[in-house]
Parts: C-alpha cells; sequence; structure tokens
C-alpha cells in the first residue's frame, strides 16, 4: 500500500489513524492485496470534514472507494481480498478454516477488546484494579496460545485472515506493560507476536507517512 499525492479520483482513499489496531488491520491487508490508495492520516483532534461527510461516526478506518464507503475494518479487509489473495488468506473452500477465523475475530472483537480497553484504560473503570481487567485479557490470550501449541499460526502454518485481524489488539495488550507480556507463560503466543512485529506487511503498514 502507498500513499498517493497525485491520486487520480479512481484511487480509493483510506482514512487512517497509525495506531488504532482497526486502522491496522485495513492497511495491512490492503498492503497485502496490493491495491494502491491515498492514505490520509487523521488527527483525531481535527478530524478531516471531508471524512466526516462520507462517514459521520468519525471513527478509522474509512475506505472511500469510487462507487461506495466502507466504514468497518474488516469490511476494508474482505473487499481487499476479494481483489487479490494471492496466499488465500480468506482459507476459500475449506469451511471449517473460515468457521474458525469468523469465530475467533469475533471473539477478538466482541470480548477481547472491551478487556484490552478497561486494562489499557484502568483509570477510567476504578471499579477493579488493572490486575483484574488484565485477568479477564488473558482467557483469550490462553485462548490463542492453546491454538499456537501445534501450529505456527492461529488457523494453519501460514498467515490467514484470522492473524492478521487480531495481532494488533494482542500487540496493544502488549504494550500496557510489555515486562508482564514477555513474561507470561504464553511461550507461543510471544514467539507468534514476534514474527508479527518482525514481519515485512507490519513494518510496511506502521511506516510513518
Amino acid at each position: 500500500m502507498t500513499s498517493a499525492p497525485h491520486a487520480t479520483s479512481k484511487t480509493p482513499t483510506l482514512y487512517s489513524f497509525r495506531r488504532c489496531p482497526y486502522a491496522m488491520r485495513a492497511r495491512m491487508a490492503l498492503g497485502y492485496c496490493g491495491v494502491t490508495v491515498n492514505t490520509v492520516e487523521v488527527s483525531l483532534k481535527a478530524k478531516p470534514p471531508e471524512m466526516l461527510e462520507r462517514s459521520p461516526k468519525g471513527t478509522v478506518p474509512v475506505l472511500v472507494l469510487q462507487e461506495n464507503v466502507l466504514k468497518q475494518s474488516l469490511d476494508i479487509m474482505r473487499w481487499a481480498l476479494a481483489q487479490h489473495d494471492p496466499d488465500d488468506w480468506s482459507m476459500i473452500g475449506n469451511d471449517e478454516a473460515q468457521r474458525l477465523i469468523a469465530q475467533l475475530i469475533e471473539e477478538n472483537d466482541s470480548r477481547f477488546k472491551p478487556d484490552l480497553d478497561r486494562y489499557k484504560y484502568s483509570v477510567r473503570y476504578p471499579e477493579h484494579p488493572q490486575e483484574a481487567y488484565r485477568s479477564q485479557g488473558e482467557h483469550f490470550l490462553r485462548r490463542l496460545d492453546d491454538l499456537l501449541a501445534s501450529r505456527a499460526f492461529l488457523i494453519a502454518d501460514r498467515l490467514t485472515l484470522a492473524d492478521i485481524a487480531i495481532a494488533p489488539f494482542i500487540r496493544q495488550f502488549c504494550s500496557v506493560d510489555a515486562d508482564w507480556f514477555w513474561q507470561s507463560p504464553y511461550p507461543h503466543l510471544q514467539r507468534w507476536l514476534g514474527c508479527f512485529l518482525e514481519s515485512e506487511l507490519f513494518v510496511a503498514a506502521m511506516a510513518k507517512r
């Protein structure tokens, strides 16, 4: 994925925020599929009026296409894979793998993400100490670690949509207390996250524009 300062009207525009895990996974999918987009880094304190006009909810990522506006990161990822999916991240034809991909992403987005938010922003949730929120998030960490005990990635011995959709959130969980994470009893998850953080795909997606 590249920024296109002289993009034509046919070039999709991606409104993004570098550190947002939802935007990260969208950028990686777009980079993987090779679609050129005009990337606009959004200031959360001064969101572009043209973005708000196309997506009043004001959250990123937003992908403006010639014929449509995609306002959810998973929709952007699926659109990207529909354009080009050379390594079959979608696991076409494998119903069981597709079911597990959908299940893991749903668990990440609907259950783990709230635990992550309470852990990261624990001062906003004084009802419990930060460690209690971390413990809640560990349910998902254990689930992933168990899956990774028998294979290199979450679904198979290669990347799939599940890895790219989930890894940015595990990265964020790790960053809350990196010392704790890298000493935690999740060696398979640590190995997987380490590979992700060193991957060309992630490095390219995180390059400052």
